[in-house]
C-alpha cells in the first residue's frame, strides 16, 4: 500500500527538459497527541522498524527513573542520549562526561566504531590511517544513557544490550505505553548499533512524536527529553544534517530525528502533532524530503521557513565535478482526516 512520496529527475542538456529517473515509495502518518489519525500517504499502519527514531523513548526509562537528579544531569545530557551526532567534538565530550560521572570507562560502549557522521555531512573523507573509538559512534550518547540507568540500578553492564536485560525490557514496555502499540502489533530485531530495535505501526510512532513534542499529559519525563532536544538540536543531530537544519527552521517547535533506512519523525509542539515517514527503499535523501514535504502540506511551512529548507526540500544532485545534474522533490498527495 505504499505511495510514491518522491521523484528524482536527471537532465541537463541545453534544449533538454529534466527526466523522472527513480521514484520512491513510502508511507506517511499524521496523529495528533490523542491518537487521531490528521493525515497520511500510503499505508499508515505500515509496520515499519524505528530505527534511531526510537532514541527519545529509548531515554525514558532513565528520566522516569529519577536517572538526571540522581547523577545532576541537566537538557544537555538528555539531549546526547537522544542523539545520532556526527562525532565533532562537543558530541564526544559530552559523551564523556555522561561515562565520567557515573564511573564507566569508555571501553564498556557496545556500539561498536564507525567512521563519524560528520564527514559524509560535510563531503569530506578521513585522513589515511585515522582511527576512531566508540565515543565518535552517532549512538554513543543512547549507549552512555543505557549504562547510565544500569549504575543507577545497579544492573549488569556487561549485557545491557540483550533482549532480555531489564533495561531493555522497560524501554519495550514504554514505548508500547506511549505509543499505544497494540499487543502482538511490535517486531523486533538488532539496530546497526546492537541494541534492541522494535518495528511498530508508522500512525503509533507519530502517536509518540505528539506526545514527545507536546509533553504527554502528565508524563513530565516526556517534557524533559522534548526540552532538552529542542534547546540543544545541535548535539542531537550535527552540522550540515538535515535534522539540525529542521529544528533550526522552527526553534522549539519541531523535533526532527532520523533514522536509518529511510525512517523519519517529527514532533510539532504548537500544534501537538507527530509525523513518521518511511520510504520503502530505505533511501535517506528520500526521507527528509517527503518529511519537508508533509511538513508543507499541513501548512507550516512559512516563506522564511522554505527558503531556510530549500536544499532538504528540493536537493541538488550533482556530479564529482560539482554539476547540477537534478534534483530530487516531493510529489506526495496526503489525505486530511
Amino acid at each position: 500500500m505504499s505511495t510514491i512520496l518522491v521523484e528524482t529527475t536527471r537532465g541537463g542538456l541545453p534544449g533538454q527538459g529534466e527526466h523522472v529517473e527513480n521514484r520512491h515509495a513510502g508511507s506517511v502518518a499524521v496523529v495528533d497527541d490523542s491518537g487521531r489519525l490528521v493525515a497520511s500517504a500510503g499505508d499508515p499502519d505500515a509496520l515499519a522498524f524505528t530505527r534511531s527514531t526510537i532514541k527519545p523513548f529509548q531515554a525514558l526509562p532513565f528520566v522516569l527513573d529519577g536517572g538526571p537528579q540522581h547523577f545532576g544531569f541537566g537538557p544537555r545530557e538528555l539531549a546526547i542520549m537522544c542523539s545520532s551526532h556526527s562525532g565533532e567534538p562537543v558530541h564526544v565530550e559530552a559523551v564523556r562526561a555522561i561515562l565520567e560521572r557515573i564511573g564507566v570507562p569508555a571501553r564498556t560502549l557496545r556500539c561498536g566504531c564507525h567512521v563519524p557522521l560528520r564527514f559524509a555531512a560535510a563531503g569530506t573523507m578521513p585522513a589515511a590511517g585515522e582511527a576512531f573509538t566508540e565515543l565518535e559512534h552517532n549512538c554513543s550518547g543512547k549507549h552512555a544513557g543505557f549504562l547510565a540507568w544500569c549504575a543507577l540500578h545497579d544492573a549488569p553492564m556487561d549485557s545491557y544490550l540483550e533482549a532480555t536485560h531489564p533495561l531493555q525490557q522497560a524501554i519495550r514496555e514504554r514505548l508500547a505505553q506511549v505509543c499505544e502499540v497494540p499487543a502482538g502489533a511490535m517486531r523486533s530485531g538488532i539496530d546497526g548499533c546492537s541494541a534492541p530495535n522494535h518495528a511498530i505501526p508508522l500512525r503509533c510512532l507519530a502517536l509518540g512524536y505528539a506526545r514527545l513534542a507536546r509533553g504527554e499529559r502528565g508524563e513530565t519525563a516526556l517534557g524533559q527529553l522534548a526540552d532538552a532536544m529542542l534547546g540543544f538540536p545541535e548535539l542531537v543531530s550535527g552540522t550540515g544534517r538535515h535534522d539540525l537544519a529542521l529544528m533550526r527552521a522552527a526553534p522549539g517547535d519541531w523535533i526532527a530525528k532520523a533514522g536509518a533506512d529511510g525512517m523519519q519523525a517529527v514532533g510539532i509542539r504548537s500544534a501537538g502533532l507527530g509525523v513518521a515517514v518511511k520510504i520503502a527503499d530505505g533511501n535517506p535523501r528520500a526521507a527528509s524530503v517527503a518529511a519537508t514535504g508533509v511538513l508543507d502540506a499541513l501548512g507550516m511551512l512559512d516563506e522564511a521557513r522554505r527558503d531556510a529548507l530549500a536544499s532538504i526540500a528540493r536537493p541538488q544532485i550533482r556530479n564529482a565535478r560539482g554539476l547540477r545534474v537534478g534534483e530530487a522533490r516531493s510529489v506526495l498527495a496526503l489525505r486530511i482526516h
